[in-house]
């Protein structure tokens, strides 16, 4: 963590004093981290070097994600930090061996945000013009939307109060808002929402129904879960693994986890042979190192869960026959073990007492 900080010292000494160029850009569609590397002449070897983990992970960039170059006087690339995810960065240094490649924690600030108001035109508007925070009116309408007809249930003068978490990295918002808390009013009507481990609660402890995951194939085990970052006490470096791998048998059937539409079917980096299928409520699932693609599955074919879409396999940057799969809320990876189902379930004991307190927050 100290050498850490001495790097985000040394980017904002060094452009505050003039001495360097802070240059920020965004990912574009399409680029990859070798692609990056080749474009600014830097050696490929920085990719070529990176253990299996921290390869699949580059593919993990999102399209429109803003990273930063630090350049000298002569336009020398000193330092550049690009995110992967919204808990680790690449980072690209410059000693007197040369350049060299690192993953480190993205360093951020947490600000905690309570918003209150009454509606005037619709909770979306409202809230985006009271914050100018697209994503987090976009989460608030999702929570609700299973529970409450906005355009039948609400009135104007209907008060809204949301709890909520952001962070914010380099002066600007970085990643997704987190609702904690919220509530909203209807005809009189208070309506609680509580949020625990990815999903949503009232206030009795029962969960809100909303999108919920099939498992996507059959597994002997899981070889290895979900994490953003994990320091590893011997490697003495940061580890982080965006999804669960399911260890299976090539040809194990892949089956579509929810409903939805395929966005992409081909080769995608260290993912090797990879299928992303777009939901509702901003999700998305990814399944990686196919061996191949079911009959039919392309861009744009629809699926309903349960369908076969591919089967396991050992393409791209794997070590054996598994399955990796991801989920994504509105691009942000999120654990799928929190979201894969069989029942509603219940807050019960002390889970439930977590819940109470934030219940009374609002």
């Amino acid at each position: 963590m100290v050498r850490l900080v001495l790097i985000i010292l040394l980017l904002i000494s060094n452009y505050l004093w003039g001495a360097s160029k802070l240059v920020e850009k965004k990912w574009e569609k399409g680029e990859t981290f070798l692609n990056f590397l080749e474009d600014h002449k830097m050696p490929l070897k920085l990719y070529y070097n990176m253990d299996v983990t921290n390869k699949e992970l580059t593919s993990e960039i999102i399209t429109g994600s803003r990273y930063q170059i630090l350049q000298d006087s002569n336009g020398t690339i000193e330092q550049v930090l690009i995110p992967v995810g919204e808990e680790l960065q690449i980072h690209i240094g410059k000693n007197d061996k040369g350049y060299f490649v690192d993953m480190i924690p993205i360093v951020y600030e947490t600000e905690h945000k309570i918003l209150e108001t009454s509606i005037k035109l619709s909770p979306y508007q409202d809230i985006v013009k009271l914050t100018n925070n697209y994503l987090l009116a976009n989460e608030f309408i999702q929570s609700y939307k299973k529970s409450i007809n906005f355009k039948r249930d609400l009135r104007k003068g209907d008060k809204l109060v949301i709890a909520y978490t952001k962070k914010i990295r380099l002066g600007r918002q970085f990643g997704n808002p987190s609702i904690e808390a919220a509530m909203i009013e209807t005809r009189g009507v208070k309506h609680y929402i509580y949020k625990y481990k990815d999903r949503y609660y009232n206030e009795k402890g029962k969960e809100i129904e909303g999108f919920f995951l099939s498992q996507p194939c059959r597994y002997t085990r899981i070889s290895d879960r979900f994490t953003y970052k994990r320091w590893h006490p011997i490697l003495h470096k940061y580890r982080a693994h965006l999804g669960i791998d399911f260890a299976a048998p090539i040809g194990t059937p892949v089956h579509a986890a929810g409903n939805g539409r395929v966005i992409f079917a081909g080769r995608k980096g260290g993912y090797g042979n990879c299928i992303i299928i777009n939901h509702i409520d901003g999700y998305k699932t990814l399944y990686a190192h196919l061996r191949k693609f079911a009959r039919g599955i392309r861009r744009g074919k629809y699926v309903k869960k349960g369908k076969t879409i591919g089967y396991v396999g050992s393409t791209g940057l794997s070590t054996g026959p598994h399955l990796h799969f991801g989920l994504y809320k509105n691009n942000h990876a999120i654990n799928p073990a929190n979201t894969i189902k069989i029942a509603k379930s219940v807050l019960k004991g002390k889970k439930k007492k977590r819940v109470s307190v934030l219940y009374k927050k609002v």
